[in-house]
């Protein structure tokens, strides 16, 4: 296989290596491989940079020492990129200190090379599932924030006095206007954001409430 070269499937789930070792890269690729996951593999930070992730679901492996920018390093950077997949650490040069501050980071793994192969398919699968996880909750936050965004002003304001508990003529007086206003407002916001309750309200302001 050639390095960093790889046949994939938008959608599939796959996994990103990086590591400076080519005997490495080519071990990994072809483990993965024999498990039906994708990968791309990469020899440097830099390099998995300028290559475009694939939209589905995905990990990272990811080396601690690599010349230029290391394993770690580049772990504190990614939630400044924006950059969700989960990490998983490999080193053949770890110790306690390192593997802790990884954790801490929110690594899903850090494994000390040699590890066994069923130990990184393992937390490969637990990325993966994380990374799926992490998709769907994104998406539906996005959903209802399209949902959210077709609502008049006045459907806001008035959603927004409903889930802090106030009835309908309470929110009339609140906002001046009369409780048959309310009432038209109210149906129309629930048939909008797909809401069956005034609990249903309540979980979906918590995610879209403009924040303070």
């Amino acid at each position: 296989m050639t390095d960093g070269l790889v046949t994939e499937t938008a959608g599939e789930p796959i996994v990103y290596v990086v590591d400076d070792d080519l005997s490495v890269r080519v071990a990994l690729e072809d483990l993965l491989a024999s498990v039906g996951l994708q990968v791309r593999s990469h020899g440097s930070v830099q390099d998995f940079l300028a290559t475009p992730l694939v939209d589905a679901p995905g990990c990272l492996v990811l080396d601690v020492r690599m010349p230029g920018q290391s394993g770690l390093e580049f772990q504190q950077q990614m939630e400044r990129l924006g950059l969700k997949l989960p990490v998983i650490f490999i080193t053949g040069h770890g110790d306690i200190a390192m593997s802790v501050k990884a954790m801490k980071n929110g690594a899903i793994e850090f494994l000390t090379k040699p590890f066994r192969d069923q130990d990184l398919l393992d937390a490969i699968q637990q990325g993966i599932a994380l990374d799926s996880q992490n998709r769907r909750q994104a998406q539906s936050s996005a959903d209802l924030m399209a949902l959210w965004q077709k609502l008049t002003p006045g459907e806001c304001e008035v959603m927004e006095l409903v889930v802090q508990g106030l009835l309908n003529k309470q929110i009339a007086g609140a906002i001046g206007v009369s409780e048959i206003t309310v009432k038209v407002r109210r149906a129309h916001l629930m048939r909008k954001l797909n809401a069956r309750s005034v609990a249903d309200l309540v979980r979906i302001w918590d995610q879209v409430k403009p924040q303070e």
